[in-house]
């Protein structure tokens, strides 16, 4: 089995709007840089994860070796579903794609959302029930998955599944449920803000 781990990434000025109320511009570009950082770790370390790309513009400064896949116009549902096409034409059997605002995503949850069995599709929660923070898809079986990513959305991918008569598990691990969003979720990224601090 070949597990592929993508990352959508956007360019750090452009990233956390949300958090204007609590940090400047130039925090909420560092902050965003720092979990990008984190979570190419975790896929990066992952045993069971031997491909690793991002999708975006740029690399972002990220290591060369990294692969970067093209962002088409069209947002971050047109991004996925282009890197999945990418990764099933290579010979990908499972594509994970992992939020990039995860600061305390480890290698050990990506393991658990790339060993799933064939036919099995994962979906990581985030803290509120609402979102999805990560997706694990088993290649050819769900190339038609359509993705649905955005506010409120969870229970789409549940949804999909079902349509493409595949099952579901539910993924639920600290690491992969606390995304930074609002104000009230960066707690859960301090550390991070205090080595910009330092």
């Amino acid at each position: 089995m070949t597990c592929w781990v993508v990352i959508p990434a956007k360019a750090p000025p452009e990233a956390k709007g949300r958090l204007a109320g609590a940090l400047d511009a130039g925090a909420r570009a560092g902050l965003a840089e720092a979990m990008l950082k984190r979570a190419v770790a975790a896929g990066s370390q992952a045993s069971s994860a031997p491909g690793m790309a991002i999708v975006g513009k740029s690399r972002l400064g990220l290591p060369a070796e990294l692969e970067l896949l093209p962002e088409p116009k069209g947002g971050l549902n047109a991004a996925v579903t282009s890197a999945r096409a990418a990764i099933a034409a290579r010979g990908g059997t499972r594509i994970v794609t992992l939020a990039a605002d995860l600061p305390q995503a480890t290698s050990a949850d990506v393991d658990v959302l790339c060993s799933l069995p064939a036919g099995v599709i994962g979906i990581a929660p985030d803290r509120y029930g609402t979102g999805t923070n990560a997706l694990s898809l088993p290649l050819p079986e769900a190339l038609g998955f359509i993705y649905s990513y955005g506010i409120g959305i969870c229970g789409l991918p549940k949804a999909e599944a079902e349509r493409l008569g595949l099952k579901m598990r539910l993924i639920e691990t600290p690491g992969l449920a606390r995304d930074i969003d609002e104000v009230a979720d960066l707690a859960d990224a301090q550390d991070l803000l205090d080595l910009q601090k330092g």
